[in-house]
């Protein structure tokens, strides 16, 4: 018979009083709190509050409806706190960023997994924080990075993910092609094209080439990931690119990779948040999603199907 408006008025006026305090709490005129108490009345067949004065003191009525609308309404606000703590790290923005340009590759097979579970969080990629997405994370320009280098700060937190192998790929044809792996010097006489820039940022200049004091012939700059490998396709170059990013290639024998150095060169790539405010949940479920599907070597086409296999698994019930 009664509204939870008539609940919160009751308490309302028995705990401040007077009409004219209950209206100004529950943000109503005093006409208004008023008429809802001649409803409240009318729908219960009984006096609820008799006046002294300014002073409204409960009935019997009214003392019994207060202990019950005491009960409801801490009921409701414990149920309401409750769903809003279980609900607040399920939904809302994931801003995240990678130093690995071919994002894309990777991600939308981990993104289908994810959003079985969170369906509700947007995903958004911040292309802008690649080349330097540690400063993003630290100001909260983003909320999580995939990282194959960054420095200790206590500020963050990381787990481990995978690792993935630089390649040297070329025109199959190449003469280069026929070394068993590349080392500094090779790159003298090379067109060598590259994602980042400046150079001093680039992994293969920053640890390879500028410490053996060695310049390719010349450098391009091309962040697209399809237009770069076209270009090494038609041997206008060659490239230091991810194995497995370049597999499909590799197996109709339209590029050539080679290891980078003697002993090759792995990147251990690692997922990075900051501590406060602590994370919502959404983002430690997507980093145990990256986790358990890690990005694969790329070398055995076993390998590479083992992302796909996992989207097309069937929905837990």
């Amino acid at each position: 018979m009664l509204d939870l408006r008539h609940l919160h008025l009751v308490a309302a006026i028995a705990e401040t009083g007077t009409v004219t305090a209950a209206a100004s709490r529950l943000h109503l005129t005093q006409s208004a709190l008023s008429h809802q108490l001649r409803d409240a009345e009318a729908r219960l067949g009984a006096k609820l509050f008799d006046r002294s004065g300014r002073r409204m003191r409960l009935t019997a009525a009214g003392e019994r409806l207060l202990s019950t609308a005491r009960l409801v309404l801490e009921s409701l606000e414990r149920a309401e706190r409750e769903i809003q703590r279980a609900t607040a790290g399920r939904r809302g923005p994931l801003r995240l960023t990678t130093q690995c340009h071919t994002v894309y590759h990777w991600l939308p097979a981990r993104l289908k997994i994810f959003e079985r579970d969170f369906p509700e969080v947007e995903v958004q990629v911040v292309a802008g924080a690649t080349d330097h997405p540690i400063p993003w994370l630290v100001e909260g320009k983003i909320d999580l990075a995939i990282v194959s280098r960054m420095e200790r700060d206590a500020r963050l937190a990381s787990r481990p993910l995978w690792s993935d192998e630089l390649v040297v790929v070329m025109h199959p044809k190449k003469a280069l092609a026929r070394r068993p792996f590349i080392e500094a010097r090779d790159f003298a006489d090379q067109h060598l094209i590259v994602y980042s820039m400046p150079l001093e940022s680039n992994l293969v200049f920053r640890e390879m080439l500028i410490p053996a004091g060695v310049m390719p012939r010349r450098v391009s700059h091309i962040q697209l990931t399809e237009a770069l490998i076209e270009m090494v396709k038609a041997d206008l170059g060659i490239a230091v690119l991810q194995r497995w990013s370049v597999a499909p290639q590799l197996e109709r024998h339209e590029l050539a990779a080679l290891p980078l150095t003697r002993s090759g060169r792995l990147r251990r790539w690692s997922a990075v948040w900051r501590r406060r405010p602590a994370p919502p949940d959404y983002l430690t479920a997507f980093v145990d999603v990256l986790a358990k599907h890690p990005v694969p070597l790329g070398r055995t086409p076993a390998q590479r199907r083992r992302i796909p296999a996992a989207v097309v698994a069937p929905e837990r019930m």
